[in-house]
């Protein structure tokens, strides 16, 4: 849900967490609250093998 994502994107962005991996499965779902997700710079993702993306804080 695009709900849980938005909560999952903040607890990331505040250090809550470390990582949040998104899979094919999930990636639409993860998309609609990415794009409305208002700290977007402060969160970069690299993609791996077998089309998970690794979520991870922008570290200054």
């Amino acid at each position: 849900m695009a709900a849980d994502y938005l909560a999952k994107l903040e607890q990331l962005r505040k250090g809550e967490i470390d990582e949040l991996i998104v899979t094919p499965d999930d990636f639409l779902d993860f998309q609609t609250a990415y794009r409305t997700y208002q700290f977007k710079t402060q969160i970069t993702g690299d993609a791996h093998r077998g089309g998970e993306i690794h979520y991870h804080r922008v570290k200054k």
